[in-house]
C-alpha cells in the first residue's frame, strides 16, 4: 500500500475510518504549508498547496475558503468566486466563504449579487464591520450605475467616465465598468486612454466582443476606417447579435464610400458633384470627428469659389479638430483671396507654431507683407487703376482724379467739402509720384518703406506735381458752368 492512501476493497469500517483520518491529516498539512506560503506573499505556492488539499478532502470548505482567498490575491477573481462559492455550498454558515464570495462579486462589479452575500454575513456576525463597509461599498457602485446610466442617455460622458471611474475604485476587475468607461472616452475624443482600456482587456482575453468594438471605434473616429472595420467584424464574429458594432460598421463603410465618391468627382473636376456628395457625407455620423473634419476642408476646397462659404467649412473643420492644419491653410488662402489679411496671418502664425517648414515660413511672411501694405494708402485705388496698369494709364488715371478733386474746382463748396477735396488731391498726387517712378513703385509694391527715399507725406506739394504734370507755371480755372469746365491761366 502507498503511503497516504488506502486500498477501499474489502476494507472493513474501521480500516476506512483510519484511511479517512491519515488524508485528512495529510489534507491539513498542505493547508498548512499553504497557509505558510500565504503568509510570505508566495500566492502561487499557496495556491497549489491549497490545491493539494482539497484533492485529499474535497468537502472541506476552509480549504476552498483559503483557495479562494489566495486565488483574490492574484487578481484571478472569477476562479476565487466559484472556490467560495463551492465553500459556502459545503458549509452555509461559512462567514469567511460569504465574505469572500461578496468581494468576488464586488470586484466583477455584480453589485446586487455581492450585497446580497454581506448581508448573509451580517446575519451571521452582526457586528462584522468589513461587511458593513463592503455593503456600503456596493450601494454606492449601484448608485454610480444608475448615474452613468442617466449620463450616457443624455450624452453626457464626462459624467460617465466619472462614475466609472468611482466604480472601478470597489469593483477593480469589472470588465463591464472599463469597457463603459473605454467608451465614452473614446466619444470624447480621448482615443489614447480609450484604446490602452480596450487593449488590456484584449491582452486576457482577445475573443472580447465588447473591447473589440472600443478598438474600432477608436479608430473609426482617428479617421483609419479601414482598420476600424477590421475590428468590427471581429466583434460581430464573436457576438453576432452587437447592435453598437453592426451599426458602426455600417456607418464606416458607407462614410468611406462617399468620401471616396467624392474624392473621384473633384479629381474628375467635377466640383458641383464632390461639394454634394462631400455634403451628403457629413450626414451620415456627426460624431466623427475626425473625418467630418477632413470632408468640410475637401467641401471648402471645391467651393472656393464661394469664398464665405469656403471659410465657413474650414472654420467648421477647425472646430472639430484644433490640429488639423490644412484647414488651417485652406482659410488663410481664402482670407488672402479677401484681402482679410490679418486672419490670414494668424492662421498662417498657428500653422507656423506647429511645422516650422521654409513653405510655411514663406507663407507667413507673404501674409505679414501683404497685412503692412494694406494698412498704407492704396495708391493704386486712389488713382483708381490695377497694380499691372501701364505708364500711360497711370498718367491717365492721375489727370483725370487730380482735375477732379483740384481745390480750385470745389472753391464755392462747404468748408468741410473743400478740406476733404484737398486731402483727396494730395493723395493723388502722391500716388501718382509714387507710381510714376519706377524705383519708388518697386518699393512700395514690395512693401518697403518710402521714406527711405525722402518721402514725407506732411511736407508733400501736390500742387508741385500737378504742375510738373501739365506743364511750366500754368495753372487752372475752373468755372462755375459745370464741374468739367475749365481753361488756362498763365502766370
Amino acid at each position: 500500500m502507498a503511503s497516504g492512501s488506502c486500498d477501499s476493497v474489502n476494507m472493513d469500517p474501521d480500516m476506512e475510518l483510519l484511511c479517512d483520518e491519515e488524508l485528512e491529516r495529510e489534507a491539513e498539512g498542505f493547508k498548512e504549508q499553504g497557509n505558510a506560503f500565504y503568509i510570505k506573499k508566495d500566492y502561487a505556492e499557496a495556491f497549489n498547496y491549497y490545491t493539494k488539499a482539497i484533492d485529499m478532502c474535497p468537502k472541506n470548505a476552509s480549504y476552498y475558503g483559503n483557495r479562494a482567498a489566495t486565488l483574490m490575491m492574484l487578481y484571478r477573481y472569477r476562479e476565487a468566486l466559484e472556490d467560495s462559492q463551492q465553500a459556502v455550498r459545503l458549509d452555509n454558515d461559512f462567514m469567511k466563504g460569504h465574505l469572500r464570495e461578496g468581494k468576488c462579486h464586488l470586484s466583477l462589479g455584480n453589485a446586487m449579487a455581492s450585497s446580497r452575500c454581506f448581508q448573509r454575513v451580517l446575519e451571521l456576525e452582526p457586528d462584522n464591520s468589513p461587511a458593513q463597509q463592503e455593503l456600503k461599498n456596493a450601494e454606492s457602485i449601484l448608485e454610480y450605475e444608475r448615474m452613468a446610466e442617466i449620463g450616457f442617455e443624455k450624452r453626457d460622458f464626462r459624467m460617465v467616465v466619472f462614475c466609472m471611474d468611482r466604480a472601478l475604485e470597489a469593483a477593480a476587475a469589472c470588465h463591464r465598468f472599463k469597457i463603459l468607461k473605454a467608451e465614452c472616452l473614446a466619444l470624447l475624443g480621448r482615443y489614447p486612454e480609450a484604446q490602452s482600456v480596450a487593449s488590456d482587456i484584449l491582452r486576457m482575453d482577445p475573443t472580447h466582443a465588447d473591447a473589440l468594438y472600443v478598438r474600432g471605434l477608436c479608430l473609426y473616429y482617428e479617421d483609419c476606417i479601414d482598420k476600424a472595420v477590421q475590428f468590427f467584424v471581429r466583434a460581430l464574429r464573436m457576438a453576432p447579435d452587437h447592435d453598437k458594432a453592426r451599426l458602426a460598421c455600417r456607418d464606416a463603410k458607407a462614410l468611406k464610400a462617399k468620401k471616396e465618391e467624392g474624392n473621384k468627382a473633384f479629381k474628375e473636376g467635377n466640383f458641383e458633384a464632390a461639394h454634394e456628395l462631400y455634403s451628403a457625407a457629413l450626414t451620415i455620423d456627426p460624431n466623427n470627428i475626425k473625418t467630418n473634419a477632413k470632408l468640410y476642408c475637401n467641401r471648402a476646397t471645391v467651393g472656393s469659389k464661394k469664398l464665405e462659404q469656403a471659410v465657413d467649412d474650414c472654420t467648421r473643420a477647425i472646430k472639430l479638430d484644433e490640429t488639423y492644419i490644412k484647414a488651417y491653410l485652406r482659410r488663410a488662402q481664402c482670407y488672402m483671396d479677401t484681402e482679410q489679411y490679418e486672419e490670414a496671418v494668424r492662421d498662417y502664425e498657428k500653422v507656423y507654431q506647429t511645422e516650422k517648414t521654409k513653405e510655411h515660413k514663406h507663407l507667413l511672411k507673404h501674409a505679414q507683407l501683404e497685412l503692412k501694405k494694406s494698412k498704407r494708402t492704396d495708391f493704386y485705388k486712389v488713382l483708381g487703376v490695377n497694380k499691372n496698369a501701364t505708364e500711360d494709364e497711370i498718367k491717365k488715371a492721375y489727370r483725370k482724379r487730380a482735375l477732379l478733386h483740384h481745390p480750385d474746382r470745389h472753391s464755392g463748396a462747404t468748408p468741410e467739402l473743400q478740406k476733404e477735396e484737398e486731402k483727396k488731391f494730395k493723395e493723388v498726387g502722391e500716388a501718382f509720384s509714387v507710381l510714376s517712378d519706377p524705383k519708388k513703385k518697386s518699393r512700395y509694391d514690395t512693401g518697403q518703406d518710402l521714406e527711405d527715399e525722402g518721402r514725407n507725406m506732411g511736407d508733400f506739394d501736390a500742387n508741385n506735381i500737378f504742375k510738373a504734370f501739365f506743364g511750366g507755371p500754368a495753372g487752372f480755372n475752373f468755372d462755375a458752368s459745370g464741374p468739367g469746365n475749365f481753361f488756362f491761366q498763365f502766370g
